[in-house]
């Protein structure tokens, strides 16, 4: 068989593969064309074509740093202009993962990003998205859609605490709580009572850390946060007694290789940690952090392991599984998670 077919059966096996997302942002997610629509029909100061508009909110030829990154957003962040926008943006993106063959998400949202353009109350904002994801869940009944409240470091601890509030008051939907941002210069330790308050509800606890900074803070997200998931979290395999600790208390880390190759996080995607925390034992779950800044799906990210990493199919296989078990739900529910997924990868002849 010749290298292209080789790549187009490869292509259409991740293609076909049930997939599970844990770490994608719903402000990172959103349609180029929509943008467009939305910068003519609002009159932005913004570009209408899409290639135009395209360097502002895709990563293309940028030094690849978290600055350069991160900068996508103030542009995004523009696009929130009415609750009707905000119900088309949440439910595209979980069209648009449905489509990719993604059967079970956990779509993050930052509820201060999307109402600060207009003002709006947070949890008006928190309730647009709820109707959107109802919508889609009722449209794409084949996949399970849930939600994950983030909060920026680098914003006020009274909005952290009206985030977190909206999260406990709809945790039927919103089953988790995260912390995201800018971890080099905003430290973790003052959101700890909120997220202590927010495990005790009932909420799944995740703490972007070990990213754009060391082993330190993926400690500190565990010990100090109660953190249950990573967002990232790389860094990890830097110091063995933080790999130990992860490893002791079962934490999953999301792993997101192209995000971690646009934001500086390592040099080339060769040198990516994947296969160091997978040898490492840890549990290692492949996402794509923000596919429309990346210009990526989830398939994308499956394929750029195998070929750049070496993982295997099997491989693959194994970190949906471990995506399945460590999803924000109840023990009951994500045994029956798990066995779905078993199912659809035909793992359920006693494959682990």
């Amino acid at each position: 068989m010749s290298r292209v077919g080789i790549h187009s059966s490869l292509r259409e096996t991740l293609t076909a593969l049930p997939k599970i997302e844990l770490h994608r942002h719903l402000e990172g997610s959103l349609r180029l064309t929509t943008l467009c629509d939305l910068a003519q029909q609002y009159n932005l100061d913004v570009p209408r074509k899409a290639e135009d508009l395209r360097p502002y909110v895709q990563v293309m030829n940028d030094e690849p740093n978290f600055r350069n990154f991160l900068e996508k957003f103030n542009v995004l962040r523009r696009f929130y202009l009415s609750p009707e926008v905000i119900s088309r943006l949440t439910y595209e993106v979980i069209e648009d993962a449905f489509k990719d063959n993604v059967r079970y998400l956990e779509l993050r949202f930052t509820p201060a990003a999307l109402a600060k353009t207009r003002g709006y109350p947070l949890h008006e904002v928190a309730h647009w998205m709820l109707i959107a994801v109802a919508k889609a869940r009722l449209d794409f009944p084949a996949m399970q859609v849930e939600l994950i409240a983030s909060i920026n470091r680098h914003e006020s601890l009274a909005i952290a605490e009206k985030v977190t509030q909206i999260a406990v008051e709809h945790k039927e939907d919103i089953v988790g709580l995260d912390l995201a941002g800018d971890e080099v210069n905003y430290p973790t330790g003052p959101f700890g009572p909120l997220f202590r308050e927010a495990r005790k509800a009932g909420l799944g606890i995740v703490v972007h850390a070990g990213e754009w900074t060391g082993p330190a803070t993926v400690r500190e997200a565990i010990e100090d946060l109660h953190a249950m998931r990573i967002g990232h979290g790389v860094r990890a395999v830097e110091d063995p007694n933080v790999a130990a600790l992860a490893r002791e208390r079962g934490i999953a880390f999301e792993v997101c290789p192209t995000s971690n190759l646009q934001s500086g996080v390592v040099q080339r995607m060769s040198d990516h940690p994947l296969r160091d925390m997978l040898f490492l034992k840890l549990k290692a779950i492949i996402n794509t952090d923000d596919p429309s800044v990346s210009n990526i799906v989830l398939t994308d990210e499956y394929e750029i392991v195998v070929e750049e990493l070496g993982l295997t199919l099997d491989d693959l296989k194994q970190t949906i599984l471990t995506g399945a078990a460590s999803t924000f739900q109840s023990p009951i529910a994500r045994a029956q998670i798990v066995q779905q997924f078993k199912d659809a990868l035909g793992l359920s002849n006693g494959a682990q």
